[in-house]
């Protein structure tokens, strides 16, 4: 667990984000004839590979799509194909995906899914193995039975919570449903949350081992033929079971209204960015190709302005450096002004303090030192009376 007190950054509102796994050949070519298939029904507004040279990240496939939703509110969206695992690694089970998209405004769950905009919805579909959830084993769209043995279950728990891409739901069925009963949800979800729901369904006689497995990971239980979705790891501030789980789902064909309800809300709340999510929402941000004639014409502007102002700021800088250096030779020659004046003084009045008080003890030194005899010949020349005594 991190020790870090800031926290961590949350799902814009305006995003929506999902990951996951296509199984198949040349995924990349699969999403470019889905792109292509929109543009010419006029679904979307237009699409861009851009070019290996004006994409970072060269190495990954990268595929831009606009449209509208409501008419007039702008949806930008971008899907990255990550570069494929090794063969014979445990991930090299299909192709990974990770896509974003984002409006203009705060999210409605009931606009059509960015990922059917890249994939092909019919599950009929040859192409459509993309549904594949990144846990192992787990799909969207279909119904995927827990596990029978405890210990896998707690395994499976863990790794739900570790995805915070996707949001998983675990069922318990009641009785034994029909064959209505036994149909995925997903069908009956808001559009924007089929392709980023994951429905765990219980068995009624799982229920026991099913909560046993859930309160040692979470610390509570899912209804008896109710349900509840599994929060993030480490959970978001403002999870609170009671809020996101249902006390009865009827699965009789009927539309769930109070798990809907639920999954709204939790889709909605201020959920932390997944690991990626972060580097993936900047990237749609700062890195998008796809724009329009005003658009291009708008960012043309920011840049000039952008230059315009470095530039200013390099000429201001420039002015103060002028302005620096001429105080400096200013202050320069006053002090070699200074200096020559006090050169013409006399000699005595350039000499500083502290040179006439050493100048002082060093005469004083020399008068207490004895003469030497040579210095004393020097210093007394011989007399007249002591010449003719001689």
């Amino acid at each position: 667990m991190s020790n870090s007190s800031t926290a961590p950054p949350t799902i814009p509102h305006t995003v929506w984000l999902a990951r996951g796994r296509h199984v198949g050949s040349d995924a990349a070519d699969v999403v470019r004839r889905q792109l292509q298939r929109l543009k010419d029904r006029e679904v979307i507004d237009d699409h861009l590979e851009p070019d290996a040279d004006d994409e970072p990240d060269a190495f990954q496939p990268v595929f831009e799509a606009r449209w509208r939703v409501e008419g007039t509110v702008t949806v930008r969206a971008r899907l990255t194909l990550p570069s494929a695992p090794e063969p014979g690694s445990a991930a090299a089970d299909g192709q990974e995906w990770v896509l974003v998209a984002e409006a203009e405004r705060v999210w409605d769950p009931r606009w059509p899914s960015p990922a059917t905009v890249f994939w092909p919805e019919d599950p009929e579909d040859t192409d459509a193995g993309w549904d594949h959830v990144t846990v192992p084993g787990l799909r969207f769209r279909e119904v995927n039975p827990l596990p029978s043995d405890e210990k896998e279950l707690r395994r499976l728990f863990r790794s739900c919570a570790q995805d915070g891409w996707s949001i998983h739901v675990v069922v318990h069925e009641a009785m034994t449903p029909d064959a209505r009963g036994r149909l995925p949800l997903a069908r009956l979800l808001p559009e924007s949350l089929r392709h980023r729901v994951v429905e765990h369904r219980a068995t009624p006689d799982q229920l026991r081992s099913v909560n046993w497995a859930l309160l040692r990971e979470f610390d509570f239980q899912v209804p008896r033929g109710g349900a509840v979705v599994l929060p993030t790891s480490p959970a978001a501030p403002g999870y609170d079971v009671r809020d996101f789980s249902v006390r009865s789902v009827f699965l009789d064909g009927s539309e769930p209204t109070e798990l809907v309800d639920v999954l709204r809300r939790y889709a909605a709340s201020a959920r932390p960015l997944p690991e990626g999510g972060e580097a993936a929402v900047t990237a749609l941000r700062e890195q998008w190709r796809l724009m329009t004639l005003e658009e291009e014409l708008a960012r043309e502007r920011r840049l000039v302005a952008m230059y315009a102002e470095a530039l200013e700021a390099m000429t201001k800088s420039r002015d103060l450096y002028r302005e620096s250096a001429d105080r400096a030779n200013e202050a320069l020659a006053a002090l070699r002004e200074s200096a020559g004046a006090v050169s013409g003084l006399p000699p005595e009045a350039s000499v500083s303090p502290l040179q006439r008080t050493f100048g002082r003890l060093r005469d004083a030194t020399k008068a207490l030192r004895p003469a030497s005899p040579v210095d004393a010949d020097r210093a007394d020349p011989p007399r007249d009376d002591d010449r003719d005594r001689s």
